[in-house]
């Protein structure tokens, strides 16, 4: 059994949608899927039909954006198979309008130096619950103010550190998710702990024991971070996951789905998991 645990639809920032996704997991011979739209849970009743009926194994799944404080970083956790989702809901909603706010800030700022308008932006994320900046960049290059989603001119505006237009706003408190994800009795991942610099949260988490897991297999850690990943997750017997990250037309690097993976082992510890929680 091997699955991959981390993708996104039309329902965020990605460019396909629930059910070519599922299609393109039976493609790639996957077993389990899991869509993790950014702070969404809005795939999931249809994805699950849909996994049934083309033979994929569809896991309950939503990436939830939140804040470390303390180090005045962004942070990503997975949240998987909620068996209370409605808890949820609140939080989800909160961040798209921060998301949305953030956006809009960003839209007024680009519009400042390019000659094009909010509703060609717009015309890309109609199925979305936020508006992201891929979306913004697609617009752009569209009327031919750049040949590509990232390059020089994505570098130039939207650049974490120093883009001109890039706008970043505080979401929830990090540990707030992590007891809303376990009140919503949810299995809670943190995605991707290389690509916002977690690691001391995540070990700070760790010895708290609020994490349940970390995402190891993801195209942001190198063969020696992913090693320093599994000895962490070792020593305090954390879940093990991989995903491609998949975004299709919008990814910032080639990931298809299925070029990482969650392992049998693995699949196995997290449906367990999800059956204990699903008992209490």
């Amino acid at each position: 059994m091997i699955g991959d645990l981390h993708c996104h639809t039309t329902l965020s920032d990605g460019s396909l949608g629930i059910e070519e996704v599922i299609v393109q997991a039976k493609r790639m011979n996957l077993d389990c899927l899991s869509i993790t739209d950014h702070d969404t849970l809005s795939s999931s009743n249809r994805a699950a039909v849909l996994g049934e009926r083309y033979g994929v194994k569809v896991i309950p799944g939503v990436e939830l954006s939140a804040w470390d404080k303390v180090r005045n970083s962004r942070v990503h956790i997975l949240c998987y198979a909620p068996q209370k989702p409605d808890r949820l809901e609140g939080l989800c909603l909160k961040s798209c309008e921060i998301r949305k706010a953030s956006a809009k800030d960003m839209i007024e700022k680009v519009i400042e130096r390019y000659p094009i308008t909010t509703e060609a932006v717009l015309k890309y994320c109609k199925g979305s619950k936020s508006i992201y900046k891929q979306h913004i960049m697609r617009a752009l290059v569209n009327y031919g103010y750049a040949t590509e989603l990232y390059g020089a001119l994505d570098d130039e505006l939207f650049n974490r550190e120093h883009g001109s237009c890039i706008v970043t706003r505080e979401y929830p408190d990090v540990n707030f998710v992590i007891d809303l994800i376990h009140s919503s009795r949810g299995v809670a991942v943190m995605a991707h702990p290389y690509l916002f610099n977690n690691i001391d949260l995540l070990r700070e988490l760790a010895e708290k024991g609020k994490i349940d897991g970390i995402e190891v297999n993801h195209n942001s850690a190198n063969e020696e971070q992913r090693k320093i990943l599994l000895d962490i997750a070792k020593e305090y017997d954390l879940l093990v996951t991989g995903g491609s990250d998949f975004h299709g037309l919008y990814n910032a690097v080639p990931s298809h789905i299925g070029s990482e993976t969650t392992d049998a082992e693995n699949i196995q510890r997290l449906l367990s998991m999800i059956s204990a929680n699903a008992k209490k």
